[in-house]
């Protein structure tokens, strides 16, 4: 008598597609190099183009650093969906039995995690290059682990509202640019409370409270946005 075949649960789905979309992202290698490149471009121009004394470059750091996250989250934004709507699996993942929930959560995990990641890494060298005071490097980095996620979980609903267009780099902009403005003020308060000897807590609750409904109401969005795109 031939055995039943088990069906796979939600959780074994949720890591096939962070393990799939990882895998995918690390065999097109310009997916990950193009956003962090452009990162760093970007903050070693500041210094060349305003000034290289130390003082200046202290007061604009926050500012620049964050200003760059939030365009190079913006240039990897696109390659969220589009290798699976262009390959047909999108479909194959909007027929799952599963939760569709949870499958675009862990696309945004793993979009995190190969374009988000690498930045907060980096940030302590390049706050250095901008002489940003080596007190601020810890509220920095936390400022950007709390806020890149969220910047990827907000880009992920202007995605899959434009994946089926040819040309969305400029609605990709106007749709996240606006909801992304909060993440880019409270991160750059914190750092620059915290450079000034100022407390923090109350900036790093607001970026906190804003990945929490991120994280709630974003997947769940994006999940809508992808059945009216692809319909």
């Amino acid at each position: 008598m031939p055995q039943a075949i088990a069906k796979p649960t939600t959780w074994s789905a949720f890591m096939l597609t962070l393990k799939r979309d990882l895998l995918i992202a690390f065999k097109r290698k310009n997916d990950i190099v193009n956003p962090f490149m452009f990162f760093v471009i970007v903050i070693s121009l500041f210094p060349l183009a305003i000034s290289p004394d130390g003082d200046k470059l202290a007061e604009i750091a926050a500012g620049v650093i964050w200003i760059a996250v939030l365009l190079s989250a913006m240039l990897s934004m696109d390659s969220l969906f589009r290798a699976d709507f262009e390959d047909g699996s999108l479909e194959m993942l909007l027929l799952s039995p599963h939760p569709l929930f949870f499958l675009v959560l862990a696309k945004n995990i793993a979009h995190w995690l190969v374009s988000g990641l690498p930045v907060v890494i980096a940030s302590p060298l390049l706050a250095y290059m901008l002489k940003l005071p080596s007190e601020s490097y810890v509220t920095l980095m936390l400022t950007l682990l709390v806020g890149t996620p969220t910047l990827s979980l907000i880009g992920s609903i202007a995605v899959a509202l434009t994946v089926g267009l040819g040309s969305r780099g400029l609605i990709l902009a106007v749709i996240t640019l606006p909801f992304s403005v909060p993440v880019l003020i409270f991160g750059t308060l914190a750092v620059q409370a915290s450079a000034s000897g100022l407390p923090t807590g109350g900036y790093l609750t607001l970026l906190l409270a804003i990945l929490a409904a991120s994280l709630s109401l974003a997947p769940l969005t994006s999940a809508a946005a992808l059945r009216i795109s692809v319909s």
